[in-house]
């Protein structure tokens, strides 16, 4: 395979991974203050995301993709509101383990990440016109 569609498919796996970032990430924001229904029942519970390397068979090119899509297993924290339904006898709720100022510079560094992707690969098509202009 030629090195400019490799750069291609280097560039559209980096692309696939951080969107499945960007919407693990999104669930998480978006879940930030999901609590339990039932006295002591657990809230939303924090996802997780890890990439593995991997390489393209076809033309050895060294890709990256999701290996994992997990759960944050740290403790959740309690709120005092005795009035919610998922109280417990004390009066405490608890809270998903989601911190909303990580997840936005996750997010800001995910989306940057897909952005550098998408520039490779522009580039990379860019490289490619030319050199079908050269050979006209």
């Amino acid at each position: 395979m030629d090195p400019i569609s490799e750069t291609m498919k280097i560039g559209s796996a980096g692309m696939n991974a951080q969107a499945t970032r960007l919407r693990v990430i999104s669930e998480n924001v978006a879940n930030a203050q999901s609590t339990g229904n039932s006295p002591g029942a657990d809230p939303y519970r924090r996802k997780t995301i890890t990439f593995s390397q991997h390489v393209d068979r076809a033309s050895g090119a060294n890709t990256v993709q999701v290996k994992k899509i997990g759960r944050d297993m740290s403790a959740f924290p309690t709120e005092y509101n005795p009035s919610h339904p998922a109280a417990n006898t004390q009066g405490y709720v608890k809270m998903p383990n989601i911190n909303s100022v990580i997840e936005m510079s996750d997010m800001r560094e995910a989306s940057r990440s897909y952005e550098a992707n998408v520039n490779m690969v522009e580039q990379a098509k860019a490289m490619l016109n030319r050199t079908i202009d050269l050979l006209k």
